[in-house]
């Protein structure tokens, strides 16, 4: 993990076309900016968590109810 120190108004560059703002601290939160392509999904870590958590029990309730359900999704033209 990279740990950079950053003060309000400062900002790091990821790659060619997303930057991280510091916005404002205040006591222990940090506000954050996310400049961003719209093609670029950005989530907070718990809601991105909870989504997965949500797709992996679809995705068991539907293997159990039908072993080759699976397999069709999966296949295109099928």
């Amino acid at each position: 993990m990279l740990l950079i120190t950053r003060r309000a108004g400062e900002r790091i560059v990821l790659g060619d076309d997303i930057i991280v703002e510091v916005m404002e601290i205040s006591g222990t939160q940090v506000r954050v900016g996310i400049h961003a392509p719209r093609s670029v999904p950005i989530y907070r870590e718990e809601i991105w968590n909870a989504v997965k958590e949500e797709n992996a029990a679809a995705a068991a309730a539907a293997a159990a109810a039908s072993p080759d359900a699976l397999a069709r999704v999966r296949r295109p033209g099928a």
